[in-house]
């Protein structure tokens, strides 16, 4: 089976700063796949190439099957591809409900469908509760369930998360866990960048490890953070190891 996500050789530079140097990633449908790496080795550039907001200078991203390297990134999320950020961007003076319906939805055309439709996100999310407050009322947790809740309403095949719990209370960050293990039993594939790593070692099927803008391990959790070089890309050295991995 061909994979759902896919990139080959794909390079982005910013001058002579070479951000992504030939990344080649596979990701299988219905896979939960790891991305780690210190800062600046390229991870939310590749989310960022990937799904269009930047323009790749080489190689080429494949999603279910089509080609979408130079499409807007716009285009690509309505073919099933979405991403969150690590800042979110609600519309704070919208409500909760209002943000959801603001969505451009493909075959959700009449008002009503679109209003059910939301509602049932919400439901799902745990927060139908606050669907008639203003965004800009609910706390940072509650700010990346609604982001999620937004891509909710384009009924996505994949999902880029970037850091989806950064910043959030520890019983937040359980519940946004729980739900996305439970859009992945439902199907939903997700290629997730991530710094908790009792996160990615209880979320992730495939980890892929990111340095100086090149893939230099992919395995399993246990696999990859046993290897010295992924050690050595994080610190340097042996010391402390353990409190950067786990």
């Amino acid at each position: 089976m061909a994979p759902l996500l896919e990139t080959d050789g794909l390079r982005k530079t910013f001058g002579a700063l070479v951000a992504n140097d030939g990344i080649s990633l596979s990701v299988k449908d219905g896979e939960v796949r790891g991305i780690i790496g210190p800062n600046g080795s390229g991870k939310s550039t590749f989310f960022n190439t990937v799904t269009g907001f930047y323009q790749p200078d080489g190689g080429t991203v494949t999603f279910d099957g089509e080609d979408v390297t130079r499409l807007a990134s716009h285009e690509i999320a309505r073919k099933g591809l979405a991403r969150t950020f690590q800042i979110v961007s609600p519309f704070e003076s919208l409500t909760v409900r209002e943000n959801l319906l603001a969505v451009h939805s493909k075959g959700l055309r009449v008002r009503s469908e679109k209003r059910e439709r939301a509602g049932e996100i919400l439901e799902f999310l745990d927060i139908a509760h606050l669907a008639d407050d203003e965004a800009s009322e609910m706390s940072g947790g509650q700010q990346k369930l609604l982001e999620l809740a937004r891509l909710l309403m384009l009924d996505p095949k994949c999902i880029l998360l970037d850091e989806p719990t950064a910043g959030v209370n520890p019983a937040l960050q359980k519940r946004i866990l729980d739900r996305l293990l439970a859009m992945n039993d439902r199907g939903t594939t997700f290629v997730i960048v991530e710094h908790d790593m009792d996160l990615i070692r209880e979320f992730a099927d495939t980890v892929s490890v990111f340095d100086q803008g090149r893939i230099i391990a992919e395995g399993t959790f246990d696999e990859v953070t046993a290897e010295s070089r992924v050690r050595d890309a994080y610190l340097g050295a042996e010391s402390d190891i353990e409190e950067v991995l786990g």
